[in-house]
């Protein structure tokens, strides 16, 4: 078995060296350290062989594949170094390949575009982290203690938390609202800003739903902000967005930190409000709620909601990206299919 090692050994080496391309050394180093090698045939026949035996050829296959293994390396950057970049001839007369420009994904462009009109209206842009706390998403919003958002049926709960209260309590935020108290608690009244970013909910995806997915807040506080203010700015951004007078209705809807508060939906642009999978048939798609904000959301930013009024909208950005581009189906976005995505360049 020793001189079988020394065959193979002296074998090994000289196929090594004879390689003149990488596929070649490929070969080779599959021929001698593959599962059909001749130093894995040794290995499984060494049963027979006693303990000392064992130990011996045990020790000298591994110095041989060891061996093999450094002179393979040795070899590949032999052969990395010899290669011309001229070695296969070319044709200069070729054309060359454009290169491929990048592009902002469609939802980035719009929060960028609903950025430039906020800040011409006079308004500051605000981030927050998308972790929250129970104390931001939902006590300090008016949100009842039993109220179904704080399931995590609803909400994603951070694991190990789940049995605290307030700021120990996190998650990953469901909505931005919880943002607003935030930002008011740190500098206060007047106050005129917007904050996107990414939200979470536990829920089943379809063409209209996501499980992560971009909300676009805006908030107006003053000591006199007239509802018709906001409804003003609704129409205002839409047109600013969209570049022309977009067709807008508004329903009464409740949300804790509104009162009174509103569905605002616009015309369906996928099918020009004939009707479509996208707004569920009716011509209509829901795109932001709204509403005056309730005074105890105030209180909690500890504000007198008998001097300070204020009026919040929350645009759902993938929705109006769908909207901008007809498309029918939110969970294209998402999907980081380059061939959809490509479309927006």
């Amino acid at each position: 078995m020793k001189e079988k090692l020394t065959e193979i050994k002296k074998d090994g080496l000289e196929k090594i060296e004879k390689s003149q391309s990488m596929d070649e050394l490929q070969e080779v180093r599959k021929e001698l350290m593959g599962k059909k090698s001749g130093l894995s045939e040794i290995l499984k026949s060494m049963s027979s062989l006693s303990v000392d035996e064992k130990k011996e050829i045990g020790m000298k296959t591994t110095e041989i594949r060891e061996e093999f293994t450094k002179k393979i390396e040795e070899k590949e950057a032999e052969i990395i170094s010899n290669k011309s970049v001229l070695s296969e001839p070319i044709d200069i007369s070729l054309p060359g390949k454009k290169v491929s420009g990048g592009a902002l994904h469609p939802i980035t462009q719009m929060c960028y575009d609903l950025n430039e009109a906020f800040l011409s209206l006079g308004f500051e842009v605000y981030s927050e982290d998308d972790i929250s706390s129970e104390k931001y998403a939902f006590d300090n919003l008016n949100f009842a203690k039993d109220h179904p958002a704080r399931q995590s049926m609803d909400t994603f709960w951070l694991e190990g938390t789940e049995d605290k209260e307030g700021t120990e309590r996190l998650c990953l935020r469901p909505h931005l609202t919880g943002g607003s108290v935030r930002k008011l608690l740190k500098d206060g009244a007047p106050a005129r800003f917007v904050y996107p970013g990414r939200v979470y909910r536990n829920e089943t995806t379809d063409a209209r739903h996501e499980r992560a997915f971009f909300q676009y807040e805006a908030l107006i506080v003053d000591k006199d902000i007239s509802f018709s203010s906001g409804m003003v700015m609704i129409k205002t951004i839409l047109e600013k967005v969209f570049g022309r007078e977009i067709n807008v209705r508004m329903r009464e809807g409740f949300f804790p930190f509104t009162e009174p508060g509103y569905e605002i939906d616009m015309e369906c642009l996928v099918c020009g409000g004939k009707g479509c999978k996208v707004c569920n048939h009716n011509g209509w798609i829901e795109v932001m709620p709204g509403g005056v904000i309730h005074p105890n959301v105030l209180k909690a930013a500890n504000l007198d909601p008998n001097v300070w009024t204020g009026f919040y909208i929350n645009i759902g950005l993938d929705r109006l990206v769908m909207m901008r581009y007809g498309v029918d189906d939110v969970r294209l976005f998402h999907s980081g299919d380059l061939r959809f995505l490509k479309q927006f360049k």
